[in-house]
């Protein structure tokens, strides 16, 4: 429909979680730039709603600082700085490890061909330069681990914290689609098969090593394109 990603709304039973979560997935996605600015307005429009669900899915986004309200109600989707980055990437790497590592003991063979499947897929992706696609299998394959951590507050820690890295992803995104056009293709699945492979062993410490620079691949690349 638009390069966001909004859908129309038809029932009127889940209309405003329907908005809130298809908003929470744009933006965690990296559907929207860096301190991008949009209206309540604006968004009811695309969702063929009234403002009310669009308002109140603005007030939950803004609780989970996904998004800043500004005082006449328009939303900006936060800017990026080093510092941010780097913030944020240090708890992710923390809670993601530890995540991964409680996972490695819980992991059955099918659950590991699981994990395999969706790092190929993700690899694929990459190469067609489906970069969108690409991004949102790459979240299919984090939390497929942590959801096997056997923890219930981990994932939702890492969604929230995922949920404000939104911006960075756009950021790679761009990155990507660049570096598709110039030929250039990033292994960018590599630390996933070294995860798996880890699964396999049964080496946590190890599985937890490899998501962790799963993660400062990405902080480095996204790095030299931020400033404060």
């Amino acid at each position: 429909m638009n390069e966001i990603g909004l859908s129309k709304v038809l029932s009127r039973t889940t209309v405003q979680d329907s908005v809130y979560e298809q908003l929470r997935h744009a933006l965690m996605w990296g559907r929207f730039e860096p301190s991008q600015v949009t209206t309540i307005a604006s968004l009811a429009a695309e969702f063929g709603t009234s403002h009310m669900p669009v308002r109140e899915a603005l007030r939950r986004l803004a609780a989970e600082n996904g998004l800043e309200i500004a005082r006449n109600g328009s939303a900006r989707v936060p800017a990026v700085s080093r510092a941010r980055l780097d913030d944020l990437c240090r708890v992710r790497m923390a809670l993601e490890g530890l995540a991964t590592e409680l996972a490695t003991r819980n992991m059955t063979a099918s659950d590991i061909e699981f994990c395999m499947a969706i790092a190929r897929e993700h690899e694929q992706l990459g190469r067609d330069g489906k970069v969108y696609d690409m991004l949102r299998k790459n979240q299919e394959f984090h939390f497929a681990i942590y959801e096997r951590s056997g923890s219930e507050v981990l994932p939702q820690m890492i969604e929230t914290l995922w949920l404000r890295f939104g911006p960075y992803m756009r950021m790679l995104s761009d990155l990507v689609k660049q570096q598709v056009q110039d030929g250039v293709i990033h292994p960018y699945s590599t630390h996933h098969y070294e995860i798996i492979d880890a699964f396999r062993r049964g080496d946590s410490a190890e599985a937890a090593r490899q998501m962790v620079l799963d993660i400062q691949a990405t902080q480095a690349l996204l790095q030299a394109m931020c400033s404060d």
